[in-house]
């Protein structure tokens, strides 16, 4: 039962009317959106959402679903039905479009995957469409509803014939009207026209006489006439006679495909009775996208459970100003049946009730709803309301009998399954009386175990639902140092009107405030001060509980930012003392190699003195470039910090070249030092003013170096860098002096910070790629070792990827 007969205009449905039947394609959907009625049967609205549901996850997707040629034959199908009848051409093209775009929406379900839109499959269930009828109505009329020359050969002869007695005929009366034109007979504008299905020629009637033919009409003013000449009689004739031929042979074709659409009848009802359903639920889908309808879990019992729900009209109307309505959140169930909302003027109280009776109806009618995802809903049998003025001149009935009736309704008929909404119960009398009888009612709708949604207030119905079960306070939230409504709906607690603080808002005198005051008195006043405190603290609250939040976020992010640095530094910390190690690896080889040398020039020099004084400066040499004096504390407050950024000018730790950062990747970096790229390790590049002090003497001492010993070999990472080889071949080597060579060879690779390098081994008996790669997995830098590509090598080559 839905409560009053104009439930629909109250509640705002008309209008979710309107805008389904805009959305429909065709007359086909409209008519049933006309037949749109609330409905309490729970396996009926379910699948009629889901049918929705399903459809309005076709148009999200994006697929090609058709929507187009969604046409009403109905006048067409009733045609063809009558024995001896005959279509029209647009009869035909209409049964054809619409037939192909049937055939469309079959196929696309039978070539969706099994398990997907079972709801909407269901509706194909005994859909046929005769692919031999499509052929027939397609081989008469094209695509742009046109009957087509090739239709039969007599009609492709006839239209032949008709274009070329046509032709001829334009031909010859060109020439008479060019030469009429010629001798002032005719107009100068004139052209050639038609009368009586007849080509005819405009000749000035003074002149009539001079061409011999037959006068078929004449102008308004009598000073023209249109005359056939006589020599295009027999053209004009022809036409009319190939004109005649080709509408016989039309009717004839018309007739046979009107009598195979009338053989097909049944099964084509079948086909428009599916696509009339496709157009009602594209429409439905069209509208849940715009509003954001989804389908919430449905239940059988009464349940109303939803999260972020939205008036759609409202919706709309703000998003059009470029607004967002503000959500509510509420909850019906068996232990909290029904929602007294309390609050100020024009703070949503009304809003939330017709949301709740909107929504609710929507569902049973089987619209999807814009509510948020994890809502539930449940089944009401009856929806009652009592909303607005409804005086009535002709019932004698002022607003408060108006409301009484309603409530009268209410008690007489209101259930269990029940739904119950009343908007400011209790108002229209006088309120003392008006809130007494209301909360009787209140009462006896809580006996009868109805649910309900009801906005108030008066204050004695706030108490009574704070000491009954099952009833609950709900406050719609206002800013009381503001005085500005919030719209939100806060379950659990009443609401104050705020009556005397809007009216000390808009400017009423004071001394009026102060007597209303005293007249109401200091219980009423203190009870709404209290609620007004409340409203306040929980202001208040809110905007400390946000700085809190604020506070925590900003701290958990602190902590990860040293987290994440405390483990940069001890990655760091790892690199540089690996790095370390295999620099003074190389420095240690190369020491070694100069003292051999030193030792070789003085024994082949049979110790002399000068030669031994010259190796000795030599070695000395060698030992201030191994051991440079420590670098002097860069006092330049230009310099600049932070993270190395790309386009910067760096430099090697402990060299003087300079080169352009490239890209930085992690924790390695690509850097071009004089046109030659190279990757290496971030931590080991720093800025040139870092060096500035320690490069100038490096540059003064090296110039001094190669002053007094020549060219010398020194630890010159850069050149080193450019020198590397990534690939070593081993091949041939005794396993001992493969594995020296080897250990040399990952020992420069790991202190330059090269990514990957290749050994190769060759297959033969696999000692050597034994011995290789049993060496290079002891070493922790790297990250793995593995056969070359087939094309190049297989496993007769190893590939070493470094950390």
């Amino acid at each position: 039962m839905i409560y009053p007969s104009n439930f629909e205009q109250k509640i705002g449905f008309g209008q979710i009317r309107e805008m389904l039947s805009d959305s429909c394609l065709s007359p086909l959907g409209r008519r049933f959106v006309e037949r749109v009625q609330f409905l309490n049967r729970f396996d009926l609205v379910e699948r009629l959402l889901q049918q929705a549901d399903e459809f309005a996850q076709i148009l999200r997707s994006g697929e090609d679903f058709p929507s187009q040629y969604y046409f009403d034959v109905t006048e067409h199908l009733n045609r063809a039905a009558l024995e001896g009848a005959f279509l029209e051409v647009r009869g035909v093209f209409e049964i054809k479009m619409s037939l192909r775009a049937i055939r469309q929406a079959l196929g696309f379900f039978f070539e969706a995957e099994e398990e997907a839109f079972p709801a909407l499959k269901a509706l194909t269930q005994g859909v046929e469409v005769d692919r031999a009828l499509v052929a027939a109505l397609d081989k008469l009329v094209d695509d742009a509803g046109n009957v087509r020359d090739d239709a039969s050969p007599e009609l492709q002869r006839v239209k032949r014939d008709l274009i070329g007695q046509q032709t001829q005929l334009r031909k010859t009366i060109s020439s008479i009207l060019r030469h009429a034109k010629q001798e002032g007979w005719t107009p100068g504008d004139a052209e050639p026209t038609i009368r009586g299905g007849r080509l005819v020629i405009p000749v000035i009637a003074e002149y009539k006489r001079r061409i011999k033919g037959l006068i078929h009409d004449e102008s308004t003013t009598g000073q023209t006439v249109y005359l056939e000449p006589e020599s295009v009689f027999e053209l004009n004739n022809d036409i009319k006679d190939l004109e005649n031929a080709y509408h016989r042979e039309m009717i004839r074709l018309l007739t046979a495909v009107t009598n195979q659409v009338r053989h097909h009848l049944p099964n084509l009802k079948k086909a428009y009775q599916f696509l009339s359903l496709l157009d009602f639920i594209r429409a439905k889908a069209v509208l849940a996208n715009r509003i954001g309808g989804i389908m919430p879990t449905l239940h059988k019992q009464q349940l109303i459970k939803w999260k972020d729900a939205r008036h759609p009209i409202l919706h709309l109307t703000m998003q059009a100003h470029g607004k967002k309505a503000v959500p509510l959140s509420l909850e019906l169930n068996p232990t909290q049946r029904i929602l007294l909302i309390s609050g100020p003027n024009a703070g949503g109280k009304s809003v939330a009730m017709k949301t709740v009776g909107l929504l609710q109806y929507m569902l049973q009618c089987g619209l999807l709803i814009p509510v948020g995802e994890g809502s539930e809903a449940g089944m009401f049998d009856d929806v009652f309301l009592d909303m607005g003025d409804e005086q009535s001149i002709e019932n004698d009935l002022s607003t408060y009998s108006s409301h009484l009736q309603n409530m009268k309704q209410f008690v007489l008929f209101a259930g269990k399954k029940s739904l119950v909404l009343v908007d400011e119960f209790g108002t229209g009398t006088e309120p003392v009386l008006g809130g007494a009888i209301a909360e009787a009612v209140l009462g006896q709708l809580h006996q009868q175990k109805v649910y309900g949604v009801i906005t108030t207030h008066y204050t004695n119905l706030k108490n009574f639902a704070e000491k009954t079960p099952e009833i609950v306070n709900g406050a719609m939230r206002y800013n009381p140092s503001e005085l500005q409504p919030l719209y939100q709906l806060e379950i659990g607690k009443p609401g104050s009107s705020f009556a005397l603080e809007i009216a000390r808002k808009i400017g009423l005198p004071k001394n009026i405030l102060d007597k209303a005051g005293t007249l109401v008195g200091k219980e009423k006043i203190r009870y709404d001060r209290l609620l007004e405190q409340l409203e306040q603290e929980k202001t208040d609250f809110e905007q400390r509980n946000a700085s809190v939040a604020k506070q925590e976020r900003k701290l958990q992010k602190a902590v990860q930012e040293y987290t994440e640095l405390k483990q940069h530094l001890e990655e760091s910390k790892t690199d540089v003392l690996r790095n370390a190690k295999a620099q003074a690896k190389l420095l240690l080889k190369d020491a070694n190699q100069q003292i051999e040398s030193t030792i070789e020039q003085i024994r082949k020099s049979q110790a002399e003195k000068e030669q031994t004084k010259a190796a000795r400066q030599e070695l000395e040499t060698f030992k201030a470039k191994l051991l440079p004096e420590p670098k002097p504390a860069i006092r330049n407050g230009n310099a600049k910090s932070g993270p190395l950024q790309v386009g910067e000018r760096v430099v090697l730790q402990g060299q003087d070249s300079v080169g352009e950062l490239l890209a930085v990747k992690g924790k390695t970096a690509e850097v071009s030092f004089g046109g030659l790229k190279t990757i290496v390790k971030l931590d080991k590049l720093e800025r040139p003013d870092h060096n500035a002090a320690w490069m100038k003497e490096k540059k003064a001492k090296d110039k001094e170096a190669a002053t007094a010993t020549g060219p010398s070999k020194g630890l010159d990472v850069t050149q080193r860098m450019a020198d590397f080889q990534h690939t070593l071949d081993v091949r041939g080597k005794y396993a001992e002096d493969a594995l020296t060579t080897v250990m040399n060879f990952m020992d420069d690779a790991i202190m330059l910070g090269i990514p990957e390098v290749k050994i190769i081994h060759g297959r033969g008996n696999g000692v050597l790629k034994q011995v290789v790669r049993d060496y290079v997995r002891t070493l922790k830098e790297v990250a793995s070792v593995g056969n070359e590509h087939i094309e190049r090598g297989g496993d007769g080559a190893s590939v070493i990827v470094l950390k």
